[in-house]
């Protein structure tokens, strides 16, 4: 079974480590994350750069793991719903089995508070703004999750 771990929330709410945790206790599990892929693509985790080639990397990401029998755990903030609609839609387009959701919903204000002790800090607006679509377009099974799981 091909499984996709589609993790859900704010920068600074815990996603990184939770998927860390999981790769530990499931080495066969490939990690497919935005920052690791912006910093392949541009040299550097912060810059954002064309969606566009990151998607594609995604994708191709996707595809492998599906040839390989492998299961994958998808590390971004994942915070629009349109945007998990379309990466849950391209999951099951390459074959992949089953895709489960893992919400983290540590409070915003603790999501601001770990993001000034990072280098590599998210501006402030940026995350308040993200806590809006998450707060106005929650996840929801009814996006074409298998499950959904709430963490916080």
């Amino acid at each position: 079974m091909t499984k996709l771990i589609l993790l859900i929330g704010l920068p600074g709410s815990g996603k990184s480590t939770l998927a860390k945790q999981l790769i530990a206790e499931c080495p066969r599990m490939q990690l497919i994350s935005t920052d690791a892929i912006r910093g392949q693509l541009f040299g550097d985790e912060i810059i954002q750069g064309p969606w566009f080639l990151i998607w594609q990397e995604v994708e191709r990401q996707l595809q492998q793991i599906v040839t390989e029998n492998k299961s994958a755990i998808f590390d971004a903030t994942n915070v629009q719903r349109s945007h998990r609609r379309e990466l849950i839609a391209q999951a099951r387009d390459l074959g992949l089995t089953q895709v489960a959701g893992i919400w983290l919903t540590t409070p915003v204000w603790l999501c601001l508070a770990r993001n000034k002790r990072r280098d590599r800090r998210v501006p402030e607006e940026v995350i308040l703004r993200m806590h809006r679509q998450l707060r106005d377009a929650p996840p929801s099974l009814e996006e074409g999750l298998d499950c959904l799981m709430k963490v916080g």
